[in-house]
């Protein structure tokens, strides 16, 4: 059977659980026909997507190929999820309340002493935050796309990004790259009209909206020719808002060059990189060389940080002709970078 056959016999199990301050969040679980025989694996999306970003309509998606290749497959809905209501989120809430518990939850349903971690983006810095601070003991090995601990954005960008805040900030609470086919009020229908004069990559005003919203690029979290055309069309259902709160904690740490908390909770060091990780999990950071919406440098800084605490135990893997969100969602993905991430969770720890 081939993996495209298998993919059509998964089936889903929604787990619900709630965070420690309450949030009602997710875990999706898929199965095939096969037991697994390698263990339990979590993917955790990024910022203002879904778990369902893992799951692009190409002939074999992430998921599909770690099912075949073994895997028992975990996907967290954690609280940037667009399948909930809209809240204020930050990267320390997150970091404690949403992934220690998910963690916990698949260690307790699949009886695994131990599991493994493909994290991106925003996903991957609050899931970060957790490890450092010692709150995944469970989790063995974790691949992580894009940026962790030390965000690095394209210089412009950081100029854009500072003007957005300081200019529109108090009128959009939350941005939302779906204001691209249905702006609801009138500042959001004048950011629609700056979006649409200035971007002409293409016809699809949630691509053009999400580069608006994520940096400098056109596009900025792909490279369109990675893309195929149901995947380019789906974007339009897979991004959703975003939170003031999220925006204002990503610039101070681009100006920090490193992950800053912003929210003091208790439970958190008051350092997101210290001076030493608060864990023993194996990384592998993974990045695109030509990522518009993070600069590669993002995982390059956070490797020599793990490199120098316990040198030749952790990788950094550069791949080239990938941008952001195309590492998962491209349509020869499954030839150009999912054997890579499957090496790095099937290396011995």
């Amino acid at each position: 059977m081939t993996v495209a056959e298998q993919a059509g016999r998964l089936r889903d199990t929604v787990l619900e659980f709630e965070s420690v301050d309450g949030l009602p969040l997710n875990l999706i679980h898929v199965q095939g026909d096969d037991t697994p025989t390698k263990g339990p694996v979590v993917l955790v999306h990024g910022a203002g997507v879904r778990a369902n970003i893992f799951r692009a309509p190409v002939e074999t998606n992430l998921v599909d190929y770690l099912v075949a290749n073994g895997y028992d497959v975990w996907l967290e809905n954690w609280r940037a999820s667009i399948d909930f209501p809209q809240n204020q989120w930050t990267l320390d809430k997150a970091a404690l309340y949403d992934h220690p518990v998910a963690v916990k939850r698949i260690v307790e349903e699949t009886g695994a002493e131990s599991i493994k971690a493909v994290i991106h983006c925003q996903g991957s810095t609050s899931f970060m935050v957790s490890a450092v601070a010692g709150l995944l003991p469970q989790v063995s090995t974790i691949v992580s796309n894009a940026v962790s601990l030390h965000p690095v954005i394209p210089r412009l960008s950081t100029i854009k990004l500072n003007f957005l805040l300081r200019c529109f900030g108090w009128l959009y609470p939350y941005m939302d790259p779906r204001w691209g086919l249905n702006a609801p009020t009138i500042p959001a229908k004048l950011l629609a009209l700056v979006v649409k004069l200035s971007h002409h990559e293409c016809d699809n005003n949630v691509c053009k909206f999400s580069s608006f919203v994520y940096g400098i690029g056109f596009p900025t979290l792909w490279r369109h020719e990675n893309l195929n055309e149901a995947t380019h069309e789906w974007v339009n259902q897979e991004f959703g808002a975003v939170p003031r709160t999220f925006f204002d904690q990503i610039t101070k740490s681009v100006g920090k060059g490193k992950l800053v908390p912003i929210d003091s909770l208790d439970g958190l060091p008051s350092e997101f990189v210290p001076p030493s990780p608060g864990t023993d999990a194996r990384f592998a950071f993974i990045a695109g060389v030509l990522n518009r919406c993070f600069s590669k440098e993002s995982q390059e800084l956070t490797f020599e940080y793990f490199n120098s605490h316990r040198p030749n135990y952790h990788t950094l893997r550069l791949i080239p002709d990938y941008g952001h969100l195309d590492i998962f969602m491209g349509q020869n993905a499954v030839n150009d970078t999912f054997p890579i991430i499957l090496e790095e969770l099937d290396r011995a720890v």
